[in-house]
């Protein structure tokens, strides 16, 4: 019932403060600045931006109604703020210039690693994390001991430029994230029943539920952001919400050293990375393409494809190997 009820509270007050956000960008003339090469997309010039702010405030409020104190959930949100505000710093930049160049490259990097050190840090000395990680699917957990530090650095950055990069159409980067951060609930929710069945230990599993409660509550404030963000796009979320999201998706994972379960349930993140290092590497060495554009959403559309079909495909693909894999979890209740 927790997690039923975060969700509908996520989803109300995202319902209640996206007026307002509205109006605040509206004064801010967050208009977004298309790049020339993205020709078919220039229709999209002018349309707000930084609107992942609805959803990052909309679940700061909603969790604040189910828990007094959880440190790992509590956890989450400030590292998804404060991915969120070097994102922030990044549209600001980029509204004030009035161009699409905010934050140097080696800026974001310096950002993106000082805060994954912090992560990496407190999970390594944090006795019911500590060198953890899951092999999914299995109840298998291998441990990595120190390395788990810089493990945690490359598995954030990777994650958090990864969602960015999946932010590219109408609807996309949101409409999968949804479906990750759902999945991601039921895999805590879980964990909190087996963990606790397991062990006995109350403090400690009520952790997992926390988180599960928390990914409700964001799940519900994307599907309102979503409102907004279905094609024709009334708003985009910016780095403010891609790289919120990505720290979300990404310290919720840590949390529960499900590390490696994103690489499934995550596929089409892995794409989007994939596809853009190939590309980038590729032209470095030979000035030719292997994509027509790159992310490879964009090449889809290139060759032909309405941006709604895209991501009709890139939800389909996602949905399919979550429901997959929360068949899989239940089955341990």
């Amino acid at each position: 019932m927790q997690i039923l009820l975060s969700y509908i509270c996520g989803t109300v007050v995202a319902l209640i403060i996206s007026p307002i956000i509205f109006k605040i960008l509206r004064r801010m003339k967050t208009g977004q600045n298309i790049l020339e090469y993205v020709d078919n997309h220039m229709q999209k010039q002018g349309t707000l931006s930084m609107g992942g702010l609805i959803f990052i405030v909309a679940v700061f409020i909603s969790f604040a109604f189910f828990v007094n104190s959880s440190m790992l959930a509590s956890l989450v949100i400030i590292i998804t703020a404060s991915y969120g505000l070097l994102g922030f710093l990044d549209d600001y930049l980029k509204v004030k210039g009035k161009h699409n160049e905010g934050l140097k490259p080696y800026q974001k990097i310096i950002g993106q690693v000082g805060i994954a050190s912090i992560v990496g840090v407190f999970i390594y000395n944090f006795g019911m994390l500590g060198g953890g990680v899951n092999i999914p699917y299995f109840d298998i957990s291998i441990n990595i001991a120190f390395w788990i530090i810089p493990f945690v650095i490359i598995f954030f950055i990777a994650v958090t430029n990864s969602v960015n990069l999946t932010d590219g159409l109408d609807g996309l980067a949101g409409s999968v994230s949804l479906i990750v951060v759902i999945t991601l609930a039921v895999v805590a929710y879980v964990k909190y029943i087996t963990f606790g069945q397991a062990s006995g230990v109350t403090g400690l599993n009520e952790e997992y539920l926390n988180i599960a409660i928390l990914c409700m509550c964001m799940a519900g404030a994307i599907s309102v952001f979503l409102l907004f963000n279905r094609f024709p796009a009334k708003i985009f979320m910016g780095d403010t919400g891609s790289l919120a999201l990505g720290g979300f998706i990404a310290s919720v994972s840590a949390f529960l050293q499900e590390y490696l379960l994103i690489l499934v349930i995550g596929i089409v993140f892995v794409l989007s990375a994939v596809s853009d290092i190939i590309q980038v590497g590729y032209y470095k060495m030979t000035k030719r393409r292997v994509f027509l554009m790159a992310p490879f959403h964009h090449h889809l559309e290139r060759k032909g494809m309405h941006e709604n079909r895209v991501v009709g495909l890139y939800i389909f693909i996602t949905l399919f190997l979550c429901i997959i894999t929360i068949l899989i979890y239940l089955q341990r209740l």
